[in-house]
């Protein structure tokens, strides 16, 4: 990297399928009414970004665009940024699933278990894998550094990062709110989680 790289990431604002309680990928739920005002709101209040990069997920683009039209710049599709999949159980609600999907999280970040999965659904190492890779490919877009918007969901985003940077448990017990930024750096250094909702990994 010739410059620092910032990444303001974000969790999509509210939408249908987290109200209605389904479990998984979901990519065509978009999002409530709340989250397009939340979603405007925070493109209001978010610093300037040169681009942005979204899951193509429908709620997490129509969060991005919130950004692009508050600011003017250009937004990218990136299927790797979308939500753990979790296979023949996509769209249940019962309890099971739901408690099964939080272990399998938790199994992820805070034990550090990637080969975990629900159901037939994606092992940790694969979400890990194309979250860096994204990241990775925004890095090579933007080598001379800045500031870009990256939109993504909760689970997905948290696994990712929290490999990448080392966070670990430093971050469970802390779920990403919808539409709420935090920071991550990429330097000479590496990755680094500099800001995370509800606590602060640190430098």
């Amino acid at each position: 990297m010739d410059g620092v790289l910032e990444l303001i990431c974000l969790r999509h604002a509210e939408s249908e399928n987290v109200v209605a309680g389904l479990a998984g990928a979901l990519p065509n739920a978009p999002l409530t009414a709340r989250g397009r005002v939340q979603a405007a709101a925070m493109a209001r209040a978010l610093t300037p970004v040169e681009h942005v990069y979204a899951s193509t997920a429908e709620r997490a683009w129509q969060t991005a665009e919130a950004i692009t039209r508050a600011q003017g710049v250009a937004v990218t599709a990136m299927p790797e940024l979308v939500e753990v999949g979790i296979g023949g159980l996509e769209g249940r609600t019962d309890p099971a699933t739901r408690a099964r999907t939080a272990a399998v999280l938790r199994s992820w970040v805070v034990d550090g278990n990637l080969d975990a999965r629900v159901g037939d659904g994606e092992t940790g190492r694969a979400v890990v894998a194309r979250i860096a890779e994204a990241f990775e490919t925004i890095a090579g877009a933007h080598r001379g550094g800045g500031s870009v918007a990256v939109v993504g969901h909760v689970a997905s985003l948290t696994a990712g990062v929290s490999v990448l940077c080392g966070l670990g448990s430093a971050v469970w017990g802390s779920p990403l709110p919808h539409a709420v930024p935090f920071r991550v750096l990429l330097d000479a250094r590496g990755w680094r989680c500099v800001t995370w909702p509800g606590g602060s990994p640190g430098a």
